[in-house]
């Protein structure tokens, strides 16, 4: 028997639809998490190594720190704190040996970080770009069907 009632088959259908869409969503999103985890776990030793001394690099912790070393080791170098020898005259030739080596391995544990962001970010762009097109061909789907109705209705698309 069919209900007398449309509006309120109409509501069930859209509460339906929403219902499928947001469980697709949840699984979607679910499905993301996992990937993303995954590749975590799948990073080299030293990807996760790059990943963890860009990470330290690049807090401002690191950054306190290196302006109370270069300070202190500029106040021993100099001859300011008492009963402390000065080990590294200036110019500071050992310092700038120090901060030249710790420059050249920052570098390139982030040079390791941004490659694999990088590797992580051109397979993100081919997902994106491969759903795309099927969007592409699912709206053109629509589109023709759509002008298929009109035609049959005799309406103008």
């Amino acid at each position: 028997m069919q209900s007398s009632d449309p509006t309120g088959q109409r509501r069930k259908s859209a509460q339906r639809l929403r219902a499928v869409s947001s469980h697709g969503l949840a699984d979607n999103v679910r499905t993301i998490a996992k990937l993303e985890r995954d590749a975590l776990l799948r990073r080299s030793a030293a990807e996760r190594i790059g990943d963890r001394v860009a990470s330290v690099a690049g807090s401002a912790t690191f950054a306190i720190l290196h302006i109370g070393w270069f300070a202190g080791w500029i106040l021993v170098n100099v001859g300011v704190v008492p009963g402390v020898p000065v080990f590294d005259p200036y110019p500071f030739n050992f310092l700038t040996l120090v901060v030249s080596l710790e420059a050249i391995f920052l570098s390139i544990f982030v040079l390791i970080s941004q490659n694999r962001l990088t590797r992580q970010a051109d397979r993100r762009a081919h997902l994106d770009l491969q759903i795309n097109l099927l969007a592409e061909q699912e709206a053109t789907m629509t589109l023709r069907l759509l002008q298929r109705i009109c035609r049959h209705l005799g309406l103008e698309g």
